[in-house]
C-alpha cells in the first residue's frame, strides 16, 4: 500500500490519518486530477490556504454516480467546501460541432469520463445534500464564465446565474488568490461566513427588495430567480 508523501496535500484519509489530522479546515473539490502544479488552480488554491495556516486537503474528481463515498471520506471540512471544475466541464467533454470527445488530458491515463457535465453544478447539489450546513464557495473557469445570466450553446438556451443553479453561498471570479485571501482573513477575525459581502472580485445572491450586504445568501435559497441579484448588479430574471 502507497504511504502518504508530505510533499503533497493529502487526498483520502489515510494521508489524514498519516498527518495525524482529526479535521480539515477547507476541502477543495476538482474535476481534475490533483497534480501539484502551477497550471492546476485548485493546487495553487490549496498551497495559498496552506500558507495561511489552513489544513486543506483536496478531493480531485470524485465519482458522482455511485453511493457517493467519495463525497464522504474526508469528512465535514471545519470552514466550508470549495469547488472547481478545472477545465470548462463541457468544452472538456464536447467539441465544437458537439460531439463527444474520446479523452481527458486533465485525467490520468487521458482517460474520459471521470468528470461529470456541468461538474460544479454536480458536485454543488451533492454537497449540499449531504452536508447542508457547511458553506460553499465556487469558482474558477466554469463559475467564472457563468456568474451572470449568459446564453448556454450546449443547451442552446439563456440560462441564470451559476448562483441560483447551485445555491453556493459565495462565488470567487478571475485570478482568486486576492480575495480568496481576504476572506481568509475575515474568517479568522471571526466573521460568518454568511457575511462576507463585502469582498472585491466575488460574488453572491441578495434580495432585490434589500439592501446589499445585509442579508445571507442562504435566505435566498428557494427564492424566485426574478427577485434577486447577484453580484449586487444584474438582474437573473429572464428577458
Amino acid at each position: 500500500m502507497a504511504t502518504y508523501d508530505p510533499r503533497f496535500l493529502p487526498i483520502c484519509k489515510e494521508d489524514l490519518d498519516e498527518l495525524g489530522w482529526d479535521y480539515v479546515d477547507v476541502i477543495i473539490v476538482s474535476a481534475d486530477a490533483y497534480v501539484d502544479h502551477p497550471c492546476f488552480g485548485h493546487a495553487v488554491v490549496g498551497r495559498l490556504f496552506e500558507h495561511e495556516g489552513l489544513r486543506v486537503a483536496i478531493l480531485p474528481q470524485p465519482n458522482w454516480r455511485d453511493d457517493l463515498r467519495d463525497f464522504k471520506k474526508l469528512g465535514k471540512p471545519r470552514l466550508f467546501f470549495a469547488i472547481s471544475s478545472g477545465m470548462d466541464s463541457m468544452v472538456n467533454h464536447y467539441t465544437a460541432a458537439k460531439r463527444l470527445r474520446s479523452d481527458d488530458a486533465f485525467t490520468p491515463g487521458n482517460k474520459a469520463g471521470f468528470r461529470p457535465d456541468y461538474a460544479t453544478y454536480t458536485y454543488a447539489k451533492i454537497l449540499k445534500k449531504l452536508y447542508p450546513d457547511v458553506p460553499l464557495l465556487i469558482g474558477g473557469l466554469e463559475s467564472s464564465l457563468r456568474r451572470v445570466t449568459h446564453y448556454d450553446y450546449w443547451s442552446d438556451k439563456l440560462k441564470p446565474s451559476i448562483l441560483f443553479n447551485t445555491q453556493a453561498d459565495i462565488l470567487v471570479y478571475g485570478m482568486g488568490e486576492k480575495p480568496l485571501k481576504e476572506i481568509v482573513r475575515l474568517l479568522k477575525k471571526g466573521v460568518p461566513f454568511s457575511s462576507l459581502n463585502s469582498v472585491p472580485q466575488t460574488a453572491y445572491l441578495a434580495p432585490q427588495e434589500q439592501p446589499l450586504g445585509r442579508l445571507a445568501p442562504r435566505q435566498l435559497r428557494g427564492m424566485p430567480r426574478e427577485q434577486a441579484y447577484t453580484d449586487g448588479k444584474l438582474p437573473q430574471g429572464g428577458h
